[in-house]
């Protein structure tokens, strides 16, 4: 493994209070003492080979066009794992061709829907067979809890396309009446080349979420994965040629978003695009999407969802589960429940409890065991963070715990929660993508679903309550593509997930994914004997 560490320069605009003190920060703020529960001795050597760096285009592996590579990083400790090929646009274009010609005149969609899910369940099988190692590059190049990997993704991930084999041979049209002597059919067809752009935060499972729909569909795909984490969408790649998926129908480009993904975004022989990221960043695919060929784009984007705690609730747990709702993947979540909205009885107890809980959260490497939070994924998202927590502090927000970086390398950030936080502050408004905890006190129910509701995102809310009418009430009128009753970040294979306003548009899992990568076709027949009907 290379050992050349890229170095996170830190802007010192932080005051004194809440920089870094070394390796275990331990300090009194008023009368509580923090004391996270940390680990951060040299990091266990993860026991996996890196062996696809290089593009898998019409099923090889490939070097980018220009030659070009770029490290992809280890977020423990900065350092290189592994050189990856960097595409551009040439190589979106080599990608799309191979697709097209997949599509176009390769055997993919022509075969029989059995078949294609004989393949996908097969590709399932080998995940499952190669679960250890798949979940060890997940966690080595992300940093998310190998235990998470192991125990939790990978095997969702093979449930996810099981799930969608299911689907291949029960995809099919209607018959309609007409008015008229005539026979009406409708065939769902397959879209054509789709290109799926994948963000780092949970790198397999938005695979899954795209590859898996598409695949049942007869769609032949380019996918670009994020350059933060291209190492086990790489290597699910040579799984697939190894279950039999013919050349050319899945291609994988690693590289950067304004080269590689503007170009597949851009691109005219692309005939549907599904994108997984930013808000911001979802309006610039939609403008090259909609510049281009007009294709049809599905958005799943940012979010800033409220997890609504009511009076009658039973505070421990709803303490857990508001965690959980946050801190879950180092808070890197877009459904996160990143503004927890806490009824005003039960306030000053939830805050006490919430800022203890933090602070017993267990952080370090995340291939030690009983590690709850890793390093964040990269040098950026870390500073963004760090600056986001000065932002509350700046504002008045109560810094209740945490607010620093962990250690002297790597990409930690310690648990933070903050209390007496204010709609108008940026740490209520805009989406953190980490580990910061925002706590607001609301009054009675229409005063907390005209908060929740006033944002532009709408992905997801969460209610804690004993009270059926109050969850009744909270799930019809919260602007929300999912809400989640007395639980959080329940994901199953056939739930579906998207957003409202600026959260996107379109949804992924379950049957309404199938509609993302089909065309309806309406065939009409004549009858040359109506009387006969």
């Amino acid at each position: 493994m290379a050992t050349r560490r890229i170095s996170c320069l830190l802007s010192r605009t932080f005051s004194s209070s809440i920089f870094p003190r070394g390796r275990n920060s331990v300090f009194s703020r008023g009368t509580y003492n923090y004391s996270t529960a940390v680990s951060l001795e040299e990091p266990i050597n993860p026991n996996v080979d890196i062996k696809f760096t290089r593009l898998f285009i019409n099923g090889q592996f490939v070097d980018a066009a220009s030659g070009k590579t770029f490290p992809t990083l280890d977020p423990r400790t900065g350092d290189v794992i592994a050189n990856v090929a960097e595409g551009d646009a040439e190589d979106i274009n080599r990608a799309v061709s191979a697709a097209r010609k997949a599509f176009d005149e390769g055997p993919w969609p022509r075969m029989t829907a059995y078949e294609r899910s004989k393949i996908l369940l097969r590709f399932a099988d080998l995940l499952e067979k190669h679960n250890d190692e798949i979940a060890a590059l997940e966690t080595w190049d992300n940093g998310k809890p190998y235990e998470q990997s192991a125990k939790v993704e990978i095997p969702m991930l093979t449930r996810l396309f099981r799930y969608y084999a299911g689907w291949a041979d029960k995809i099919h049209g209607l018959t309609a009446p007409a008015d008229g002597p005539y026979h009406v059919q409708t065939l769902h067809e397959p879209i054509g080349v789709a290109g799926q752009i994948i963000p780092w935060n949970f790198p397999l499972l938005m695979f899954a979420w795209k590859v898996g729909p598409a695949l049942a569909c007869g769609n032949t795909i380019v996918l670009k994965t994020a350059e933060q984490t291209p190492l086990s969408a790489l290597y699910v790649s040579s799984l697939f040629h190894e279950a039999g998926l013919p050349a050319g129908v899945l291609n994988v480009v690693s590289g950067f978003g304004p080269t590689a993904g503007a170009a597949l975004a851009s691109h005219m022989k692309v005939d549907k695009l599904a994108f997984t990221g930013s808000t911001e960043t979802g309006k610039a695919v939609l403008q090259l999407a909609a510049k281009s060929n007009l294709k049809p784009v599905t958005l799943e984007l940012g979010g800033k969802s409220p997890f609504i705690i009511c009076e009658d609730a039973d505070v421990d747990k709803a303490v857990e589960m508001a965690h959980f709702a946050l801190f879950f993947n180092q808070g890197q979540c877009c459904c996160a429940g990143s503004r927890t909205f806490v009824h005003e009885r039960i306030y000053d107890e939830f805050v006490e409890k919430a800022k203890a809980r933090a602070a017993k959260r267990i952080v370090g490497d995340p291939f030690k065991n009983g590690v709850e939070q890793g390093p964040q994924v990269d040098c950026d998202q870390f500073k963004k963070i760090l600056n986001y927590i000065r932002s509350g502090i700046e504002s008045g927000a109560t810094l209740e715990t945490g607010g620093e970086r962990l250690g002297n390398k790597g990409y930690y950030i310690q648990p933070t929660v903050f209390s007496d936080v204010k709609d108008d502050m940026l740490i209520a408004k805009d989406e953190i993508f980490g580990p910061v905890q925002s706590i607001l006190k609301f009054k009675d129910l229409n005063e907390v679903i005209q908060r929740a509701n006033d944002t532009r995102y709408g992905l997801a809310a969460g209610i804690f309550t004993q009270n059926l009418d109050t969850a009744n009430t909270l799930t019809r009128v919260l602007r929300a593509g999912s809400v989640w009753i007395n639980c959080f970040d329940v994901f199953d294979a056939a739930i579906p997930f998207g957003g409202y306003k600026m959260s996107g548009h379109g949804r992924e899992k379950g049957i309404y994914s199938l509609s993302n990568y089909l065309q309806v076709k309406a065939v009409i027949t004549a009858l040359k004997n109506p009387t006969w009907l």
